[in-house]
Formats: C-alpha cells, sequence, structure tokens
C-alpha cells in the first residue's frame, strides 16, 4: 500500500512538472515577436472616451481626437508624435513590438504607454484617466 501511494505522488509531481514546462513552452510560441518592419507606416490613433466608440469619435471631426501617426523604420516615432504626447502628456519619441502588442518610449527610451493587440491591425490603450487610444492602421 505504501509503495502505491508513493508511486502516485511521484506521478502526480511529475505531470505536474511537465505541465508547467510544456505550458511556458507552448505559451512562448504562440506569442510570436512582430519584425518591427510590419508595424512600420501610417497609424491612426484616436482618442475617446469609455462609452464612446472610435468611429464616433472620428466621425465629430474633431482633430484634437484624432491624428495619424508614422511609425518609422528605425522604431522612431515621425509625423503625429507631437499629437500622442499631448494625450500621454509625456514626449512620444520611439516605439518597439513587444509579443502581445506594442510599446511606446519617451525621452530616455524607456516604455511609457503600452498597446495591447486586439486582432490584426487594431491596439488600445486606456490612460489613467480612462480614456482610450484606439491604434488602426491607418489605410493608404
Amino acid at each position: 500500500m505504501a509503495h502505491k501511494a508513493f508511486t502516485h505522488r511521484t506521478t502526480a509531481w511529475l505531470l505536474a512538472t511537465l505541465m508547467i514546462f510544456f505550458g511556458e513552452t507552448a505559451m512562448a510560441s504562440s506569442l510570436k515577436l512582430a519584425d518591427p518592419s510590419e508595424l512600420a507606416g501610417k497609424w491612426q490613433a484616436t482618442l475617446s472616451a469609455k462609452d464612446d466608440s472610435p468611429e464616433s469619435q472620428t466621425s465629430q471631426d474633431k482633430p484634437s481626437n484624432v491624428c495619424v501617426i508614422d511609425f518609422q523604420p528605425t522604431q522612431t516615432l515621425g509625423e503625429g508624435a507631437g499629437c500622442l504626447g499631448a494625450w500621454l502628456q509625456k514626449p512620444a519619441i520611439g516605439w518597439f513590438p513587444e509579443p502581445d502588442g506594442i510599446a511606446i518610449t519617451g525621452d530616455e527610451g524607456s516604455r511609457i504607454v503600452f498597446f495591447s493587440r486586439q486582432h490584426e491591425g487594431l491596439y488600445q490603450s486606456t490612460l489613467k484617466s480612462g480614456l482610450i487610444i484606439t491604434l488602426k492602421r491607418a489605410a493608404l
């Protein structure tokens, strides 16, 4: 009887160890880090309140709620960086891909905001104020 209990305990530990090991491997392989060249280009940023849809904000034709930001291949922000920086209340200088989104960096190269991937070509971030910034690949 004691031999059987030891076997069950050993089996349980072995299974738990395998689940941890293969679980991490499966999770890591499911989050693909995008190449910066895939994300470079023009992105439309829309600032909206929680109860507003980005489409309704865009149709209101308020320039302060919509801007186009140039994600340059050098992982710096070009045109539109000032608009995004005004919303963040910090200068937005650069960007880099993360497995589950896009990070925007400030003066010192540290991340100042993270946009989580919603689906292909659409990213979102909620500011401390509750306002939402949506990044959508700009139509060419």
